[in-house]
């Protein structure tokens, strides 16, 4: 199942150069939890081309079990892997291939968890779900959302975790700062109004706010206890002899929780519009994307004792996004445990350890069995 999966391409990727279709990996799916005996929806994702959600769904009732991922991968280099990335290929006592962390795997394991249960024993739900997107625009999770579906109670979404349970997440924001000022001869300042110095000022402000926000917030679960701002993208004349007439500076927030994306970003704007109220600069704030919110499911959540009691490990924190926030909104109390490592994902040779599989098949069992059994 692994192999056909990878051996699937579904990159998606805000450059529509490099995105693909993940109809795919969503048809291999829904063949084989058909022939599991779960109730299988295919959703078209609305207003994006060859996107699609999958539901596999069995029993029923209030409460019940999620198991959630996404289809979809980052784009590839495969002129830095040592062997074909869409190709299933075992070595070093690790399978190799785009996805096998993070995060096709998942779902092989999902499946071969699910040989051997009798789903008319199911005195709870159990839910499977397959996203589109999560990779760039969050699209197949925002859909979910949209359609306002309360799917179970306990989730847990198999995002690689080296087989440690994770609660909580920061945020994600990708903000645009364009400053447009006036073109003119470098001769003679009074000829133009440089966006390139104006931003210079933004810059400044900019650093002095994430001071504040890091001297405001902090949360010691995190490796990294405070919200991190960083500088990632500037851009901005075309030569020496000419006034600047437009930059542009692109910033990546990571937010802790409890930090909520749009008062963030309606604090940068308030205090951007006060630093350049009496300059001739026009300032455009543009957010690159709709963001993903910090996520935090309780400590003494049902599922987050379930997963800590059966790995051994306490539920912790990490830096990286995921869709929980998305699910925890339809009304779920969801951990991150996958068998894949963070470190793999998004990296030429991407692999996952064979002896992370069956730790993760008895996780799933066991699961299964606390929650619809």
């Amino acid at each position: 199942m692994l192999g056909r999966l990878i051996a699937s391409p579904s990159v998606s990727s805000i450059n529509a150069g490099w995105d693909q279709t993940n109809q795919g990996v969503i048809e291999h799916l829904s063949t084989w939890f058909e022939q599991l005996g779960f109730a299988v929806e295919v959703l078209p994702v609305a207003g994006a081309s060859g996107k699609f959600n999958l539901v596999a769904s069995a029993g029923s009732g209030p409460n019940g079990l999620i198991l959630s991922g996404h289809t979809d991968t980052v784009p590839f280099d495969e002129a830095l892997w040592h062997s074909d990335p869409l190709r299933l290929t075992e070595r070093d006592n690790r399978y190799y291939g785009l996805g096998t962390s993070d995060m096709k795997a998942f779902f092989a394991l999902v499946i071969e968890a699910l040989q051997e249960l009798d789903l008319h024993r199911l005195k709870q739900p159990l839910v499977i779900l397959a996203t589109a997107d999560e990779e760039s625009t969050m699209c197949g999770a925002q859909a979910l959302v949209e359609s306002a579906r309360h799917f179970g109670r306990h989730a847990l979404i198999g995002e690689p975790t080296g087989l440690r349970p994770v609660r909580m997440h920061k945020g994600i924001s990708m903000e645009t700062i364009r400053l447009h000022g006036r073109s003119g001869h470098s001769s003679n300042p009074a000829l133009g109004v440089s966006a390139l110095e104006g931003m210079h000022l933004v810059i400044g402000e900019i650093l002095a706010w994430r001071r504040e926000l890091q001297s405001r917030y902090r949360n010691p679960l995190f490796e990294v206890d405070v919200p991190t701002l960083n500088l990632g993208h500037i851009h901005g004349g075309d030569n020496p002899n000419r006034i600047c007439g437009q930059c542009e500076l692109q910033i990546d927030l990571r937010p802790l929780p409890g930090m909520q994306l749009d008062a963030l970003r309606g604090e940068l704007a308030a205090r951007l519009e006060q630093l350049l109220d009496k300059s001739e600069l026009k300032l455009e704030l543009i957010a690159s994307f709709a963001g993903i919110p910090a996520m935090e499911t309780d400590a003494d959540a049902a599922i987050v004792r379930t997963a800590e009691a059966l790995t051994g490990y306490p539920a912790g924190a990490v830096a990286f996004g995921t869709e929980a926030p998305y699910l925890n909104r339809l009304g779920a109390e969801s951990i991150i445990l996958g068998p894949g490592d963070i470190d793999q994902a998004h990296q030429p040779d991407e692999y996952l350890g064979l002896e992370r599989i069956q730790p993760m098949i008895d996780i799933l069992q066991q699961l299964i069995k606390r929650f619809c059994l």
